[in-house]
């Protein structure tokens, strides 16, 4: 079953709201935006891998 645009915001709007809880939008902005950008690098490297060593941290092609 499809399931319209406008049930689609409103349950990511009441999802957004519930999750915020009693934060200041301010605040909760900073986590928004460190999820968008992670979603961002993850798009951007995709096929490539990230490697922790120690201190350092690459990016290696697969």
């Amino acid at each position: 079953m499809a399931i319209k645009k406008s049930e689609l915001y409103s349950s990511l709007w009441n999802s957004c709201d519930e999750l915020r809880g009693g934060m200041d939008a301010s605040q909760y902005k900073d986590y928004v935006l460190v999820l968008l950008f992670i979603k961002y690098v993850s798009d951007r490297n995709e096929g490539s891998r990230i490697v922790f060593d120690e201190n350092i941290c690459l990016i290696c092609d697969r």
